[in-house]
């Protein structure tokens, strides 16, 4: 077995858990709060298959995974997204403010499931005795990913431009007018975050804002969660 694919393994599972259960915590708010769209069409479901986007779940996750096992042998930092979970907005009981709720429910999983793995870790090496060596150093590292690719991902999608959560939060805050104009620019909102993420960094090397988000945003929230779950 190659040396680098028990980390792809633990890195695609990881990845594929943390989108998954983000995209259900959507669909389950929202049927509590009055929307059952996406139970209708079978999307709250924890199948990871049902929330696959070709692009965000596959191809960019795929690239960033297979880039850094090849130059550095190791998953430093993880980037993707699902297909989003269909939520009617004019059917939510308190639609702006139950809309901010249903975009707060996924980054609020991901914080709980970065959580959770930071506590399973303990266990893990608890039962070293029973797992073996190398099966505890996997789940330890799959641990250690699920815990990276949670925050990565909750934070991301708390940055203020929707479609992201951050976005749909920012509109139910914001005053009607300034909602409307903020609301409006959905449908370039992933346009504006490839170019920025993908295109700009390649035109100007000093534009590195993924860097930045990871060192000044992600990194302080890891060690935290870290230091919280008694792993620091």
């Amino acid at each position: 077995m190659p040396e680098w694919l028990p980390e792809l393994i633990a890195a695609v599972v990881a990845v594929v858990f943390a989108i998954t259960l983000h995209e259900a915590a959507h669909g389950y708010a929202a049927r509590a709060l009055g929307d059952d769209t996406a139970e209708r069409m079978g999307r709250i479901s924890l199948n990871p298959l049902r929330h696959v986007d070709p692009v965000g779940t596959i191809l960019v996750p795929g690239v960033m995974v297979l880039g850094q096992l090849l130059t550095i042998g190791s998953v430093q930092a993880m980037f993707g997204w699902a297909k989003p979970v269909p939520v009617d907005f004019g059917r939510l009981r308190h639609p702006r403010r139950d809309m901010m709720l249903v975009a707060g429910a996924g980054p609020a999983m991901n914080v709980v499931l970065a959580l959770l793995a930071g506590f399973a870790v303990h266990g893990v090496l608890l039962a070293e005795p029973v797992f073996g060596e190398q099966a505890t150093e996997f789940l330890v590292r799959f641990c250690a990913l699920s815990v990276l690719s949670n925050l990565v991902l909750g934070l991301f999608n708390l940055i203020p431009l929707p479609p992201l959560d951050g976005g749909r939060i920012l509109v139910g805050l914001l005053p009607y007018r300034a909602a409307v104009a903020v609301a409006q620019l959905e449908r370039y909102g992933i346009l504006i975050v490839l170019v920025g993420l993908f295109i700009l960094p390649q035109l100007i090397p000093a534009w590195q804002p993924m860097g930045w988000f990871v060192s000044n945003i992600v990194w302080p929230v890891l060690r935290l969660v870290l230091v919280m779950t008694g792993n620091e």
